[in-house]
């Protein structure tokens, strides 16, 4: 009994430190062609051991997120991630409604943490806020791109002091699979600085009423973007394809 026991502990390490990565890839913290750190290293900072991460990382090798490379810049190193976004796309297509049902959830989560940052924010809240715009309206690349964006949704959630949203908000960011990758690059970035921008405006005025609805405006732009990714043309297609997509994204937000 107590070597089965041992068994399930064991392969459930290694399966969370596997989602805890693929989490990290998702949300953009690592993109395609960032090499990860040292096996010693992330071990230590996972706080397990390597044995266990090697694990993890094959297992992530299969998916088809990372790639080994050998030689003088050797590592390991994020993919281009075609074959996880496709199956992400696939099974976004496939099962009816979990599209519309994550963003749903994500308004639901991230409208309450809105609310509460309005009501609780400190100086410091709204420094940590500020400094993630400037730094998304600097983005010259999409890694800087997607981890400033990361990094409000998680200053909100801490403005509004709840670790347990903040976990939330996190988790169900990661499900819909950070995919600006696919939208040409300068499209999203204004638009997305403006969102954030008055989701800050209000925050700051302690504007309740403001915060939710800037915070429900700027996902619904962005459920519009992902949308067009997720269901008109193939990202990794023909570009006259992807440019169909993109033309859609712009025309469903032009509404």
């Amino acid at each position: 009994m107590h070597s089965m026991a041992n068994g399930v502990t064991a392969q459930t390490l290694t399966e969370a430190v596997a989602d805890h990565l693929r989490r990290l890839i998702h949300l953009g913290e690592v993109g395609p062609g960032d090499r990860l750190p040292a096996e010693r290293d992330l071990a230590e900072q996972l706080g397990i051991a390597r044995l266990s991460l090697r694990e993890a990382l094959k297992t992530l090798q299969n998916d088809g997120y990372v790639e080994v490379r050998r030689g003088a810049r050797g590592g390991t190193y994020v993919t281009e991630l075609k074959e996880p976004v496709a199956r992400w796309r696939a099974r976004m297509r496939t099962v009816s409604g979990e599209f519309d049902d994550i963003v749903d959830f994500r308004i639901a989560l991230e409208t309450e943490t809105a609310r509460l940052a309005a009501v609780r924010r400190g100086p410091a809240d709204l420094a940590a806020l500020r400094e993630t715009i400037d730094d998304l309206s600097r983005a010259h690349d999409r890694t800087a791109f997607r981890q400033s964006d990361s990094r409000f949704h998680a200053a909100l959630a801490t403005a509004a002091r709840s670790t347990r949203l903040l976990a939330a908000v996190e988790s169900i960011r990661a499900e819909l699979f950070n995919t600006y990758d696919l939208l040409p690059f300068v499209d999203p970035v204004q638009e997305s600085v403006d969102d954030h921008q008055a989701v800050y405006r209000a925050v700051e005025a302690g504007d309740v009423d403001g915060a939710t609805a800037a915070i429900r405006d700027h996902i619904e732009n962005a459920r519009a973007q992902l949308r067009a990714i997720v269901f008109d043309g193939d990202p990794f297609g023909a570009p006259d394809r992807r440019t169909d997509a993109e033309a859609g994204a712009r025309e469903e937000r032009g509404r």
